[in-house]
C-alpha cells in the first residue's frame, strides 16, 4: 500500500470509494552473529540471544516450533519440473491445486565445494523482494546474487512480491517481463519462485484492480519462462528436510475484494498439521512485524484507528496469528523496502528482504538483530541439518550481517 495513505484523509476517501466500485470484481480463487554495520541493534536487543536461538555470543534455544509439510495449493494449475519437485495444476481453473514435493539431494550452483549436490540436508537459497522497477539498482542486485551464488551455492531464489511496479503486468507478453525480470536475472542458473504483492494485483498498489486477471498473468507466465515459477497464487514444495510455503498475502489483505481468504488459511493450517519436515519456512509479501514505513500487521500505515482492515492489515494479522505464528519457523517477506532481521515474535523468526530495487528508511521500534535502511540488497540462506544461517548482502555483494541459530 502506498505510504501516502497514512498522511492524507482525502486519499483514504478515494481509496474507500475505489474499493466499493471494485467490490463486484473480486476473484474468489484462491550461531554466530556478526554485524559490519553499526546499525545492528545493541541497545534494543539486550535479551535477543536468549529469545531467538543459539548465537556465538551466548544465545540459546529459539522459540519457533513446528514440523513441516510437502504439498501445495493455489488458484490455478500447471506442470513445472524443477529441482524442488513437480508442481501440478491447471491455469484455467480457480480451485485449489496440489503439489507433489520431490525430495532431492541438491543441485546447487556454486564454486567448488559449495554445492549441495550429493549432500543430505543442506538447502541454500536467495530471497529478494519489491524488485519490479527495472532500474539500475535492480540490475546491480541481480549481478550481486550471481556473484554470491557462484561462491556459496544456491538451489533457488525467492521473490517476495511487488514483482512489477506500478500495477502488475497486462499479460504474459507484457514487455515488463523482459525489462524487470528476464534481463536483470538472465545469468541465474537456478529457478526463481515468486509470490504476489499488492502492486502485482494492480490499482497502483491498492491491490484491487478492474482487471481481476492481473495476478493470473503471473501464474500463466510459469509456462512461458525457463526461470520464473509461480504455479499457483499460493503453493508449497519440499526440498531435503525443509518445507516451503508461498502465500498470497494480498488476497488476505484485501479480503473479500479478491476473494475469501479462508480457503488459503485452511489449506495452510492443514498442510502444516500434516507436515513432518524438520524445518518450515514461509514466504509472503506483507510483514507480520516491520520497522519500515508500512509497520506491523493490524496497524499498517499507522492507521490502526481507521475501520479499513484492508488498509491496516487486520486481516493479515488475524491470518498469521491463526495459521502461521509458532507453526512456521521463519517467515520472510517484503513490502517495506529495506533489510531487517527482527527479534522473534509469536514463536516465529521474522525477516524482511524488500530492497531488491529500492531502499527506504526504518522509522519503527520493534526489537531487531539487524536492520539496514537506504541500501538495496538481499539475503542468502543456508539450512544445514538443524542450523539456519542467513547473511545479508548489499547490491555490490558486500556482506552486511550474518546470524546463525539452531533448532
Amino acid at each position: 500500500m502506498n505510504s501516502m495513505l497514512r498522511r492524507s484523509p482525502r486519499i483514504l476517501s478515494t481509496f474507500a470509494a475505489s474499493l466499493l466500485t471494485l467490490a463486484a470484481c473480486g476473484d474468489d480463487s484462491s550461531v554466530s552473529t556478526s554485524d559490519t554495520e553499526s546499525a545492528s541493534a545493541s541497545a534494543s536487543t539486550t535479551n535477543a540471544s536468549a529469545s531467538a536461538g543459539s548465537t556465538s555470543d551466548g544465545g540459546s534455544s529459539g522459540d519457533a516450533s513446528g514440523s513441516a509439510s510437502m504439498s501445495a495449493s493455489g488458484t490455478s494449475t500447471s506442470t513445472t519440473s524443477t529441482s524442488a519437485g513437480t508442481t501440478t495444476g491447471d491455469p484455467s481453473t480457480s480451485g485449489p491445486a496440489t503439489t507433489t514435493g520431490v525430495e532431492t539431494t541438491g543441485g546447487s550452483s556454486g564454486g567448488s565445494g559449495t554445492t549441495t549436490g550429493g549432500v543430505d540436508q543442506v538447502v541454500r537459497f536467495i530471497v529478494l523482494g519489491d524488485t519490479g522497477e527495472g532500474n539500475e539498482d535492480q540490475y546491480s542486485v541481480g549481478q550481486a546474487i550471481v556473484e554470491i551464488c557462484a561462491q556459496k551455492g544456491c538451489d533457488f531464489a525467492v521473490m517476495t512480491g511487488d514483482n512489477f511496479y506500478d500495477s502488475g503486468v497486462k499479460g504474459v507478453d507484457d514487455p515488463q517481463w523482459q525489462d524487470k525480470f528476464e534481463m536483470p536475472y538472465e545469468d541465474f542458473t537456478f529457478p526463481v519462485y515468486a509470490v504476489l504483492g499488492n502492486h502485482d494485483y494492480g490499482g497502483s498498489g491498492i491491490g484491487v484492480d478492474l482487471d481481476g486477471d492481473k495476478p493470473d498473468y503471473q501464474v500463466a507466465y510459469t509456462q512461458v519462462s525457463d526461470l520464473w515459477n509461480m504455479p499457483s497464487k499460493y503453493y508449497s514444495f519440499g526440498m531435503e528436510h525443509v518445507d516451503f510455503w508461498f502465500l498470497d498475502t494480498n488476497q488476505v489483505m484485501t479480503d473479500p475484494f479478491n476473494g475469501n481468504s479462508d480457503t488459503q488459511k485452511n489449506w495452510l493450517k492443514n498442510e502444516l498439521a500434516q507436515s513432518s519436515a524438520a524445518w518450515k519456512i514461509g514466504f509472503g509479501h506483507h510483514p507480520y512485524i516491520s520497522n519500515g514505513d508500512h509497520g506491523n500487521a493490524g496497524a499498517y500505515e499507522n492507521l490502526e484507528g481507521i475501520p479499513f482492515p484492508f488498509v491496516t492489515g487486520t486481516n493479515v494479522k488475524k491470518f498469521m496469528d491463526e495459521a502461521l505464528c509458532g507453526k512456521i519457523d521463519v517467515y520472510i517477506c517484503g513490502h517495506d523496502h529495506n533489510l531487517q532481521w527482527l527479534e522473534p515474535k509469536c514463536g516465529t523468526e521474522h525477516i524482511v528482504s524488500g530492497a531488491g530495487s529500492k531502499a527506504e528508511p526504518l522509522p519503527g521500534s520493534n526489537p531487531f538483530f539487524f536492520q539496514k535502511p537506504d541500501m538495496e540488497g538481499f539475503i542468502w540462506v543456508e539450512i544445514a541439518g538443524d542450523q539456519f544461517t542467513g547473511t545479508f548482502y548489499d547490491k555490490n555483494a558486500g556482506e552486511l550481517f550474518t546470524r546463525t541459530f539452531m533448532k
